[in-house]
């Protein structure tokens, strides 16, 4: 008898039924983007960075990993036995077969309701432009008059007191005492703050209203820092006219009122620090300017020295300047008198030249080889042919000695030789 396998049924290999799973679990929207509640255990931080763990409740265990880069956003520490709440989506390790919760977001249980509520007044803050660096106001570099909001008991009024005294003392300090933390805190701080900008404005002309604020509180949970997360706080800072330092909590705090103050101090202590100078510093910057400028007006002045060292080679006797143009003129005038006979010298032959011609062009020098020039009497014309003259003309006729004066006999045209 032989056994028969009936193929007609879907068949497949565990890879892809594996993969047939996790594809309809990650592709389910109900799976992805979930917040899980439940107690951690077996909580393992690899040394990769992952951090694998379960989250189970009385019924129920479901395993979870969280990569480096989500868990490195994280503001506590995950340990076994922890209440939390988990977001991520659903997906299944293909090598075990097994599906898990992908975490990209953790809360402590409990707080989770806060933690929102902080995100969505953040945002919706943010896109009122509170927090834009276009509405942040400079701090006063001297301040004279510091305003403190904070409860008067307590190490934090302490400290920002101590360190101003310290750094500079000669400061004014205005304290305007509101509780922190509970019911109604948050409505204090806010008056606080609207009464430190009316005392400011109402100050007495001619004294100095209140430089810049301080709004602090000591470290704590996030339920006692929730005064400094209310819109009436937030509201009441992004209004002030006096520039703010926000110190709420410790360093690895964050509060609305950060985000919206103009400046944010990681402690109150460093707070007043920011707000005042530092005497000391400022007398070593003082001092340090001062021997600048004492160097500097030494090399101008050794600078000027020199030049007017290097004048005073430079400069001649009048007596002696006087001598040189003497000399000089001297000169010019041997110059001139030379040129002037060169010139002279040149005019004598351009008027010899000019004599020569003028002598070779002459008449009177045709009259020397026998030629001689007949005038009619009296106009003097010269006669050339014999129209020029009639009958009994009166001529003379000019020769190398003197002039002929005859009188015309005859005209006869033509030559001969009789």
């Amino acid at each position: 008898m032989s056994l028969a396998i009936d193929l007609s049924f879907m068949l497949y290999t565990v890879h892809e039924l594996t993969q047939y799973v996790k594809d309809r679990l990650q592709n389910d929207s109900a799976l992805s983007g979930i917040s899980v509640r439940g107690e951690m255990s077996n909580f393992t931080h690899h040394t990769s960075g992952h951090m694998y763990f379960t989250l189970k409740d009385e019924r129920s265990q479901l395993n979870c990993v969280m990569f480096r880069g989500a868990n490195q956003k994280l503001k506590f520490t995950p340990e076994t036995g922890l209440g939390v709440i988990c977001m991520g989506d659903i997906t299944v390790y293909e090598k075990r077969g097994v599906y898990q919760l992908m975490v990209w977001d953790m809360q402590p249980d409990g707080i989770g309701a806060l933690y929102k509520a902080f995100e969505q007044l953040k945002a919706r803050l943010d896109e009122r432009g509170f927090f834009d660096d276009a509405h942040k106001k400079p701090l006063p570099q001297f301040p004279e008059t510091i305003g403190v909001v904070t409860s008067r008991t307590g190490a934090v009024l302490h400290d920002i007191l101590n360190v101003i005294r310290r750094r500079f003392p000669a400061v004014r300090i205005v304290l305007a005492p509101t509780r922190v933390q509970g019911d109604g805190a948050a409505s204090e701080i806010a008056h606080a703050i609207r009464q430190m900008n009316r005392l400011s404005l109402s100050a007495v002309p001619g004294t100095d209203g209140i430089d810049v604020m301080i709004v602090a509180r000591g470290g704590g949970s996030i339920e006692e820092l929730w005064a400094f997360n209310e819109i009436e706080v937030a509201e009441a800072v992004y209004e002030s006219e006096i520039p703010i330092i926000s110190a709420v909590g410790h360093e690895t705090d964050v509060t609305i009122c950060d985000f919206v103050s103009d400046v944010r101090a990681p402690t109150p202590s460093a707070a007043a620090e920011i707000a005042v100078p530092d005497r000391e510093q400022l007398r070593q910057q003082i001092a340090e300017l001062v021997a600048r400028l004492v160097y500097a007006m030494k090399m101008a002045i050794g600078a000027r020295r020199g030049q007017v060292s290097r004048l005073e080679r430079g400069v001649v006797h009048p007596r002696d300047r006087i001598n040189q143009l003497r000399q000089y003129t001297d000169e010019l005038t041997r110059q001139m008198h030379t040129a002037v006979a060169h010139r002279l010298e040149l005019c004598k032959k351009d008027l010899s030249m000019l004599e020569a011609t003028l002598h070779a062009l002459s008449p009177l020098n045709h009259l020397q080889r026998g030629y001689s020039i007949v005038q009619r009497v009296p106009d003097h014309a010269i006669v050339n042919a014999i129209a020029d003259v009639s009958r009994d003309d009166e001529l003379q006729i000019l020769v190398t000695d003197g002039k002929i004066e005859c009188q015309v006999r005859r005209v006869k045209e033509g030559w001969d030789h009789e």
